[in-house]
């Protein structure tokens, strides 16, 4: 997905009164949003994050760069990441569960 029509989903599946938090570069990798109660985040695929940053670095250092420098930050509305299916592309879906907080 661009960034436009990452935009565009996020208007139509969230509320105006939440700031989504989204990460530069890594639109390819967007997968969807969370309904968790209180602040949905964007939810990312790890594999398709992982590709992105290898375009300039080697998988292994992608991984890693992934891991500390990406998955790393937490925070309150940092995004979720979950794994996905290999071959799964142009899928967006919604995580919902009371366990996402």
């Amino acid at each position: 997905m661009t960034r436009d029509e990452i935009d565009v989903f996020i208007d139509e599946n969230s509320s105006d009164e939440y700031k989504i938090l989204l990460i530069d570069e890594m639109d390819g990798a967007f997968v969807g949003l969370s309904q968790e109660e209180g602040n949905p985040r964007a939810v990312y695929s790890i594999e398709k994050c992982i590709k992105i940053l290898a375009k300039g670095m080697t998988e292994e250092e992608a991984d890693e760069y992934f891991w500390y420098n990406v998955a790393g930050a937490k925070g309150e509305g940092y995004p979720l990441f979950i794994n996905t299916p290999e071959g799964a592309t142009d899928v967006t879906w919604t995580v919902s569960s009371s366990y996402l907080s």
